[in-house]
């Protein structure tokens, strides 16, 4: 195997090893998102009725996919943060100095967050059927796609601010100040059409928006009207806020100094 290829293999695999032995990190990014979707999802269910969503529709329901994306992000949060503990134990230092380029190293630690977040997304989306939303084959494939791109555009948002921080409870504080308004703002826990005019603007520069749409249109295809956004600009967007997290990241890595 090519020395670069093996960099990128190693750092995956290892990601994906220190999460399966810290079995918290799984009972957290699973528990915490199912916490919320039943207390917010069951308290606003009532009183909240999604615009555009076809009839019959409930709020659990359209929370759903806000839901999935919540389980990549906290999944996402959790691998990065790694990053500031291998460098405070010397570990990263050590990878540094093997003569691999920092692109490998970026993307190894990208790919092993994206598997995690991906994986985790996957595995809640078992709950599909609870609120009546059946996914067809070629839509699974459809959200699979959708949840790899967000995966690996969070975790690469989370490494290009993991290099930079020096200490966990300062990547905490940035990252619940910068990752949950973007989810919050993403049109999943309300659509964009019915709010004022200020925050419409803010939900479209947001560029999880247009994941959260693609991904709402792939489970829901009857949701264009709630979604308010055409589809091939969505997913256009989306794709371009993976290549540019992963730019970023690099970036920040390479100018980086241990």
């Amino acid at each position: 195997m090519p020395p670069l290829s093996l960099a990128v293999f190693t750092l995956w695999w290892r990601e994906v090893t220190r999460f399966r032995r810290q079995r918290s990190r799984v009972v957290g990014s699973l528990l915490q998102p199912l916490v919320f979707w039943l207390l917010l999802g069951g308290g606003f269910s009532a009183s909240f009725r999604p615009p555009g969503m076809p009839p019959g529709t409930g709020y659990l329901e359209y929370f759903y996919p806000g839901v999935v994306v919540l389980v990549m992000l906290f999944t996402a949060v959790f691998a990065t943060i790694s990053v500031i503990e291998d460098r405070r134990e010397g570990f990263l230092q050590g990878v540094l100095v093997a003569p691999v380029p920092r692109t490998g190293i970026v993307l190894g630690q990208a790919l092993g967050g994206t598997t995690l977040a991906l994986g985790q997304g996957l595995l809640f989306l078992l709950l599909a059927p609870l609120v009546g939303i059946a996914i067809t084959p070629a839509a699974l494939l459809a959200v699979v796609a959708v949840l790899a791109c967000l995966a690996f555009a969070l975790t690469n948002l989370g490494l290009l601010l993991a290099w930079r921080m020096e200490s966990t409870q300062g990547f905490h504080a940035l990252m619940n100040l910068l990752l949950i308004p973007m989810w919050l703002l993403s049109g999943a826990v309300f659509p964009l059409r019915g709010v004022p005019a200020w925050l419409v603007w803010t939900m479209y520069l947001n560029p999880l928006t247009y994941g959260m749409a693609v991904l709402r249109r792939c489970l829901s295809p009857n949701s264009a009207a709630a979604v308010g956004l055409p589809l091939g600009l969505a997913l256009a967007i989306t794709l371009s806020f993976a290549a540019v997290t992963l730019l970023g990241a690099t970036w920040t890595a390479t100018r980086r100094t241990l």
